[in-house]
């Protein structure tokens, strides 16, 4: 028996299946075996065996058997969780999934802040009580969106922003590369982040959880902002200070916020924050996209071509 190129781990992603991951990676990759673990044994067992393995995770136990593995494609963006020196003790790339979001959790931003602009939440709750009451609405169009991260996801939403004749305010790490965004500051410009934070409309959190983003949005922050600002969070709850959301929101410092991610997550049953009116929770629904294994397909084709090759220059690569 040959062994298979791919190796497709045990894992349940937003609701989909290991086998639809496996089946889509045969489909876009005909020319390469793809072997789907359903057990431990079996996800050793192939470990030991194949150059590519696909998943949510591999402990150091199982990586010293990889004896032939050269790349882990992680399903998740995030690869925090991943025991990244011990893969690069053992010369194993590993690749993560950045990008695959960018088109549904941009929807789900844009769809927020039409949600707030044309005020929705008022309409469902006078629908609730059989209301026929005209209301006060703004436009997107002419506002400012303050964008914090653009990578691939913070620049699929100012791409969406651009029809609506948003003025754009780009927030990253390193502001001297730019972005599609109006303007660029950096996290570490207190000046501009905070200027940034004052003139905006609406705050999309759309970075992932560092030790510069965690509680990058504080009482600091949201003192910075207007009244009428609208906080979107699709990033990482700890990005945002859950107390200082809190307190915000009784005190009518903000206009309300859209959140898909929060801290705590799950968001406990009597947690405050389901008390508000003006509070969108969705439960870190935004990934959820039925082209999710699709785009992760096209991800390790691509980087199955540069292994071929020799060149270690991969897509995503994060080790």
């Amino acid at each position: 028996m040959s062994d298979p190129d791919i190796a497709v781990l045990r894992q349940k992603i937003h609701g989909l299946s290991a086998e639809a991951y496996a089946e889509t990676l045969r489909e876009r990759l005909p020319d390469r075996e793809v072997a789907l673990a359903t057990t431990p044994a079996e996800e050793r067992d192939l470990l030991s065996r194949v150059q590519v393995a696909t998943g949510f995770d591999v402990g150091e136990a199982d990586l010293d058997a990889a004896e032939n593995l050269d790349l882990f494609a992680c399903v998740f963006a995030g690869t925090g969780h991943l025991p990244i020196e011990a893969f690069e003790a053992r010369d194993v790339a590993v690749t993560n999934a950045s990008g695959v979001h960018g088109p549904n959790i941009a929807e789900q931003v844009l769809g927020s802040l039409l949600y707030f602009a044309r005020r929705f939440h008022v309409a469902e709750r006078q629908k609730e009580a059989n209301v026929w009451q005209s209301y006060p609405t703004v436009e997107l169009q002419g506002s400012t969106v303050a964008v914090v991260g653009l990578g691939a996801l913070g620049e699929a939403v100012v791409d969406r922003l651009d029809p609506f004749g948003v003025e754009t305010v780009g927030v990253r790490y390193s502001p001297e590369k730019g972005g599609p965004t109006d303007e660029v500051v950096g996290f570490d410009d207190e000046q501009g982040l905070h200027d940034a934070f004052a003139r905006a409309d609406y705050v999309v959190i759309a970075c992932p959880l560092t030790d510069a983003t965690r509680g990058l949005v504080d009482a600091d922050a949201f003192a910075s902002m207007a009244p009428d600002t609208v906080l979107v969070n699709v990033g990482r709850g700890p990005v945002v200070d859950t107390d200082a959301l809190v307190s915000q929101l009784r005190s009518n410092g903000i206009r309300g916020a859209a959140l898909d991610v929060t801290d705590p997550e799950p968001l406990p049953a009597d947690h405050p924050l389901w008390e508000f009116e003006n509070v969108l929770i969705t439960p870190h629904n935004a990934g959820h996209t039925p082209k999710y294994w699709e785009r992760m397909a096209d991800i390790i084709a691509e980087n199955l071509d540069k292994l071929d090759a020799g060149d270690d220059d991969l897509r995503n690569r994060v080790a």
